[in-house]
């Protein structure tokens, strides 16, 4: 399984997240607490917002504790809404297009989970694609093609029900074509504006989520993050957030409301 970290809130410089913290991004890397898996080796990515509607973003397939320039840039990138993903992959080898964050347009995203029996149901889901966002798909991991789906049904617009219509629909196919289905999803993604995130799985067992508020001086809210983990070990600065949940990072702060998959329309 995958880490990672999602900021938004008064600029904030990237290494807050990514590498100062006693349990950084890049710490967590190597030595995951909460994870099945340890070690998130497979590359990494960030994601950022400045002045430009789209974000800018690095990735590599290096181990995130092993890159230099990653901790250069973390310690010099200010910015007000960031993505930070470390990979351990469960789908797709070992290649830049498919690390994490992927982007489109002004959007992004990034991943922690998995689609059970992927293989059997992937033609399908790429069918549904239109050729701009078909052609778009530049790595071969179920996150990216999680992501182009809900860009098909309507992330613009409806962000939340577009991703519950996207998991719906990989429910739906892998029940009717590829036996019992199992989605697990813990994801982040933002269109510059507002952060989103979701916490899911068929099973009730989705990988882990935390939230936690960023602080200023005389200790007034300044943002907020999402994490895999916390980052530190101030147990009552971090909130899990319960599986089943939505969360969006907006002007009024954080908003938590119940995320149920919604089939719209059945696919062949």
């Amino acid at each position: 399984m995958c880490r990672w970290a999602a900021y938004r809130g008064n600029p904030l410089y990237l290494e807050e997240l990514v590498s100062s913290p006693a349990h950084s991004l890049i710490e967590q890397s190597h030595c995951a607490n909460r994870a099945k898996t340890a070690t998130n080796g497979d590359g990494f990515g960030i994601a950022w917002y400045g002045d430009h509607p789209e974000p800018g973003r690095y990735r590599d397939i290096l181990p995130a504790w092993s890159d230099c320039n990653l901790r250069s840039l973390a310690r010099q990138i200010r910015s007000p809404l960031f993505l930070a993903h470390v990979r351990a992959a469960t789908n797709g080898g070992t290649r830049r297009d498919n690390c994490h964050p992927f982007v489109h347009g002004r959007w992004s995203f990034m991943h922690n989970g998995q689609i059970s029996g992927f293989e059997r149901i992937r033609r399908r889901m790429e069918a549904l694609l239109p050729d701009t966002l078909f052609d778009a798909r530049a790595g071969t991991t179920d996150s990216e093609l999680l992501f182009l789906l809900a860009l098909h049904f309507g992330l613009e617009n409806d962000p939340l029900g577009a991703v519950a219509e996207a998991i719906a629909t990989v429910e739906d196919f892998s029940h009717r074509h590829g036996g019992d289905a199992l989605v697990r999803f813990t994801a982040a993604f933002s269109d510059g504006g507002r952060l989103y995130a979701v916490r899911y799985a068929t099973d009730h067992k989705p990988p882990t989520l935390y939230a936690a508020p960023m602080g200023g001086k005389c200790g007034k809210t300044t943002g907020y993050c999402l994490v895999s983990e916390p980052l530190n070990d101030d147990v009552d600065a971090w909130m899990e957030i319960p599986d089943g949940s939505a969360i969006t990072l907006c002007d009024d702060g954080m908003k938590r409301e119940i995320f149920e998959p919604k089939l719209l329309s059945v696919a062949a």
